[in-house]
């Protein structure tokens, strides 16, 4: 009977350890997005929320048993604190740099980047140090490995959850609904009311959001739509409240001197035939294409619902030609995967306003702007074709970079048309003869260096760290020493753990250098980077799975397969996967970016199944995930596949650390995993 009620109680551990990792990735996704979408350019540093995400569930895992319960019981608090605050009081991430271009049309008056950035960084670690203490509670009442295998199935349903509800275009109020409900569940019948009124309160904050005419969300932001009162233009569009687009009449877009037009004027020569547009949004450069005699117009669009609008709203009517084909796919991608030649390929505007994930630099758009794009561009061309590109671009180094760019690949410079103080339309024939310019390009001072597939930030003057980010991860330093030490962590007794916390860095660093390889590979949708962190999340319960069935591990042979497999990532240039066919070029993806997870987690899932106390070296392992987050900055300076000597240098570390702990190689390997983890009998 005793041993019956044991069993009974060890299933409902399990279950609640699922539901309680469900909702602490569930709620750090939410909290990406929804934060990123309503606090003004917050979605150009959403890696700071997830940097908070990491710093609060490893306070909560490292925080003991006995200590701490007021953050269970206040947990949902500082989360309707949050959500009330930003929506009555709406902040902003004031930028300003000479060193790095953000696309937007707000003036900002918020308090400084340093100032915003650490205050949201700290009320997310707060909200996430929550969570994680009632995660880490159940975690504890488990055999190790059996924990960690019931906290992945969960992380794996709760991106599966947000991946679904994205995919439906769900609106914020049912996340908050989805999050609530999960919430008090954890939190039992004990605390329905403390945990009801703060999570009826975000619930309704979130209600009043999602019904305010004229939001919706796509994929990728909040998109608020008005009718325009202006005769030049129908409706403008907002995208995470900054003004992304608008549509206007055929006859505007026509005008005399439209920079519409000049991608047609500039090329008398040429047909006009076959166009492809990237970034076609609302249909405005799609209107104008048919206009000019397009017999085919390829549409690409990597916004699903901002392609939705303009075929239900624009005047013109352009998504209902059957001249038109519309792509809803990265344009980069796209262009990697058609055969097509075009009389002319237009870059309209793609400019977006958040980064890949919420856990690189990577911008959606930042693989159109690099060398490599350039020449896929020019290869899909016809032999008089010619490449079209605008923008608001602002800073004159930014137009030299892509006009110098244009000048090398095409072999002399492309025209040049400029629109007040900082758009300007950059048109290349495929020679001088192709092009017919009124203003040809000329540089304005020292031209900037390439973007390349490597180091794919145009926005960027120099290969350098931004100070903005500097101070900005300087000042989450500070919040994080400081929040380690008012959450009572012993941090002496985590030295111990060293090698967990290596571990946990070059993990975070190696599942981020392989979601910007994907998105190179594949493209920066939505979808292709919920596939890769499920199935980082797959290659993990893979490891754990062996591990569970094997007495023994041969940690030199896993430590030697982890740096061979690091070693042929390194060596594989991503020139040589883009060039396989589709299926060749999934299969080479898989291999080199899964490999290596898959070793590194054999040696943490066995490192974890010996640990004397492996809640806290969770908690420092996930400290190490806050610290290999920060590294990826480096990216900006080196390239993202030096990124991988890094990773290699981490797992080295964490390598000798295991052997001066006395826990490295033949350590332990001989008892059975979890013999003294189980719930007492």
């Amino acid at each position: 009977m005793k041993r019956a009620e044991t069993g009974q109680a060890e299933r409902s551990v399990r279950w609640k350890l699922m539901l309680a990792s469900t909702t602490m990735l569930f709620v750090e996704l939410a909290l990406i997005r929804w934060a990123g979408a309503n606090v003004v350019h917050l979605s150009y540093f959403s890696n700071f929320i997830l940097l908070g995400s990491f710093l609060g569930i490893g306070i909560g895992f490292l925080i003991p048993a006995a200590r701490g319960q007021w953050l269970k019981r206040w947990t949902p608090v500082p989360l309707a604190l949050l959500v009330v605050l930003v929506r009555e009081y709406p902040v902003q991430v004031r930028q300003s740099s000479g060193q790095v271009i953000y696309f937007t049309a707000v003036k900002t008056t918020g308090l400084p980047e340093w100032v915003t950035l650490p205050a949201i960084f700290l009320l997310t670690a707060v909200i996430m140090a929550g969570i994680g203490k009632i995660t880490a509670d159940l975690f504890r009442r488990l055999p190790s490995l059996d924990a960690y295998r019931y906290d992945l199935l969960g992380s794996l349903t709760g991106s599966a959850s947000f991946a679904v509800l994205s995919w439906l275009r769900a609106p914020s109020v049912v996340w908050g609904a989805f999050a609530a409900v999960a919430l008090l569940v954890l939190g039992g019948r004990r605390h329905t009311l403390l945990y009801g009124i703060p999570l009826t309160v975000m619930v309704a904050a979130l209600f009043v959001e999602t019904t305010t005419a004229g939001i919706s969300w796509s994929p990728y932001y909040k998109i608020q739509l008005r009718a325009s009162s202006s005769t030049t233009r129908t409706y403008h569009i907002s995208a995470n409240g900054v003004p992304h687009q608008s549509t206007a009449p055929l006859p505007v877009l026509m005008r005399e001197g439209s920079p519409y037009r000049q991608a047609y004027d500039r090329t008398p020569r040429n047909p006009h035939k076959r166009v492809l547009v990237i970034g076609a949004g609302n249909g405005n450069d799609v209107a104008v294409a048919l206009a000019h005699g397009a017999e085919r117009v390829d549409a690409v669009e990597i916004d699903p619902r901002l392609q939705q609008i303009g075929a239900q709203l624009h005047p013109a009517k352009p998504y209902d030609d059957p001249r038109v084909h519309v792509h809803i796919d990265d344009g980069r991608a796209f262009l990697e995967r058609t055969d097509t030649r075009y009389d002319l390929i237009v870059l309209a505007l793609p400019d977006s306003l958040t980064l890949v994930a919420g856990a690189s630099n990577l911008r959606l758009e930042s693989y159109l702007f690099t060398r490599q794009a350039f020449e896929a561009a020019r290869d899909h061309l016809a032999p008089d074709g010619a490449f079209a590109m605008y923008n608001y671009y602002r800073k004159d180094w930014l137009v030299d970079r892509f006009a110098g760019t244009l000048d090398d690949l095409y072999g002399h410079a492309p025209c040049m048309t400029t629109f007040n103080r900082s758009a300007a339309v950059l048109v290349a024939g495929m020679t001088p003869a192709d092009q017919s310019c009124e203003q040809t390009w000329r540089p304005s001072g020292a031209v900037p260096a390439a973007a390349s597939d490597d180091h794919p930030f145009p926005y960027l003057l120099h290969r350098s760290i931004p100070t903005l980010y500097l101070g900005a991860l300087g000042a989450i330093l500070l919040v994080t020493l400081l929040s380690v030490r008012l959450a009572g962590v012993r941090v002496r007794s985590t030295f111990r753990y060293t090698d967990m916390f290596l571990l946990g860095a070059a993990f975070m660093l190696l599942e981020t250098k392989n979601v910007i390889g994907f998105a190179l590979y594949f493209g920066t949708t939505w979808l292709v980077n919920a596939l890769v962190f499920i199935g980082v999340l797959l290659a993990v319960f893979a490891a754990v799975e062996v591990r569970r069935r094997l007495r023994r591990v041969n940690q030199p042979l896993l430590q030697l397969l982890l740096f061979a497999s690091l070693a042929v990532a390194w060596l594989v240039p991503a020139e040589a996967v883009l060039s396989l066919p589709f299926a060749g070029r999934l299969a080479a993806a898989i291999a080199l970016a899964f490999a290596p997870i898959f070793c590194a987690n054999l040696i943490f899932s066995d490192r974890l199944a010996l640990a004397p106390d492996p809640t806290s070296a969770f908690g420092a392992n996930l400290l190490g995930a806050l610290t290999g987050g920060a590294l990826e900055y480096l990216a900006l300076v080196t390239g993202y596949q030096t990124l991988l000597l890094v990773v290699a240098a981490l797992y080295l570390g964490a390598c000798v650390a295991m052997r001066v702990t006395g826990r490295g190689p033949g350590a332990g390997v001989t008892r059975a995993p979890d013999e003294k983890m189980g719930l007492s009998t």
